[in-house]
């Protein structure tokens, strides 16, 4: 889809935006997309985290499970 762009696509593209949000507003558009780049890496960082971490295994239905409350025995 993209295969085709030239350097005078991407001109045409940028002088297009510069005209839609004008010159004063772009410098708080490319900060805004900044900080939601950075936090979707969080996000994705910390997602990658929680699905290495050790899982419970799973109790079969006749299994008792501990349950760490040691006044129940």
């Amino acid at each position: 889809m993209f295969a085709n762009l030239t350097g005078w696509h991407a001109l045409i593209i940028l002088a297009v935006v510069l005209l839609i949000f004008g010159a004063a507003k772009l410098p708080a558009l490319a900060r805004s997309v900044g900080q939601s780049v950075k936090i979707l890496q969080k996000e994705v960082h910390s997602k990658d985290k929680s699905d290495t971490a050790v899982q419970p295994a799973v109790v079969a239905a006749g299994d008792v499970a501990p349950t760490g409350d040691s006044s129940a025995n």
